[in-house]
C-alpha cells in the first residue's frame, strides 16, 4: 500500500460504499467531462471513469499520478483519462461539466473561491470536506459559523449538504469527521463586482463580533470618508446590527449606500 503524504493533507477515501455515494449524489451523465481535484489511488477515478464521457485528474503527488495511471492501464478506461500533474490552485483548469474533489483542509476556501469565479459555467462541484468547513458553506445569518466564507459562497452559488463521512472511512483517518457538499453556481451571475463585495465582507465579517457602529474605523482611516461611513451605519435599519446577523439582501443593501456616497472597497 502506498503511504498517504499527511504533510499534504492526504487521506486516502478507503470504503467503496461511500466512494459509490458520491458518484452516485454527483449525477454523473455519459457527456460529461469530469474535474477530479486529488484522486490519489483512484478509488472513486475508476467510478467516475466507467460513468462519464471523460475524467481530467489533477494531481499534485507524482506517486499518485504514476498510481492512478496504472490503475487503468490496459482497460477500456484509459482512453477517458487525463492526468495533470499539478497544483490545483496554481493550474489552470480544462472545461468540465462537473468537479468531483476529496479536498485537503488546507486548500479548501481556495479551492472553492476558484470554483465560485471559474468560466465557463458548469453544472455542480461535488466536494469531501472537513465538517466544520462544509457547515460554513451554508451557515444562516446569526448562526455561530456564519462567517465570510458563509456570504460569499451563498452569494454566488447554493449549497447542499449531502451526507456525513465519518473519520474511519479514510486511510489514515483524519482528526474530524468529513461532509460532502454540492455547490451549484448562481446562473447568471448577480450583478456584483465580487471584488468589492470582497473587500466589503472582509472589513465587516472579519470583525464579526462588533455592531456595525462600532466598525466605521475599521472601514475608513480618512475623517471625511469616516463620517460618511457614520452616517450609513447609523440608518435605523443598522444602527444595533452585528454584521454576522447581516443577510445577503442586507449586505447588498449596504454596498449599494456605500456606493450612493461614492465610497468603493477593494479586497
Amino acid at each position: 500500500l502506498i503511504a498517504p503524504n499527511t504533510s499534504i493533507g492526504q487521506h486516502f477515501l478507503k470504503n467503496p460504499a461511500v466512494v459509490n455515494a458520491i458518484v452516485q449524489k454527483s449525477a454523473v451523465k455519459s457527456t460529461d467531462v469530469v474535474l477530479e481535484i486529488g484522486p490519489g489511488t483512484g478509488n472513486m477515478t475508476v467510478p467516475l471513469l466507467q460513468k462519464s464521457k471523460k475524467v481530467v485528474a489533477l494531481e499534485y503527488d507524482p506517486r499518485m499520478v504514476r498510481e492512478v495511471l496504472k490503475r487503468v492501464q490496459n482497460t477500456p478506461e484509459e482512453n477517458k483519462l487525463q492526468v495533470i500533474q499539478g497544483d490545483a490552485i496554481q493550474t489552470k483548469w480544462p472545461f468540465f461539466d462537473l468537479c468531483v474533489a476529496n479536498i485537503p483542509y488546507q486548500i479548501s476556501s481556495a479551492i472553492v473561491f476558484k470554483l465560485l469565479s471559474h468560466r465557463p459555467m458548469f453544472r455542480c462541484a461535488v466536494l469531501m470536506v472537513q465538517e466544520e468547513f462544509a457547515l460554513r458553506l451554508s451557515a444562516r445569518p446569526g448562526e455561530a459559523l456564519y462567517c465570510r466564507l458563509s456570504v460569499n459562497t451563498q452569494l454566488l452559488a447554493k449549497v447542499d449538504q449531502l451526507m456525513k463521512v465519518g473519520k474511519n472511512n479514510f486511510r489514515p483517518p483524519p482528526k474530524v469527521e468529513s461532509r460532502v457538499v454540492r455547490i451549484e453556481l448562481k446562473n447568471p451571475p448577480p450583478p456584483v463586482n465580487f471584488v468589492e463585495w470582497d473587500g466589503m465582507t472582509l472589513k465587516l465579517l472579519e470583525e464579526n463580533r462588533k455592531t456595525l457602529m462600532s466598525l466605521d474605523s475599521t472601514i475608513a482611516s480618512d475623517e471625511s470618508v469616516q463620517s460618511l461611513v457614520e452616517k450609513i451605519l447609523s440608518k435605523p435599519e443598522y444602527k444595533d446590527k452585528r454584521a454576522r446577523n447581516l443577510d445577503l439582501d442586507d449586505f447588498l443593501q449596504l454596498l449599494a449606500d456605500f456606493h450612493e456616497v461614492g465610497i468603493h472597497f477593494t479586497s
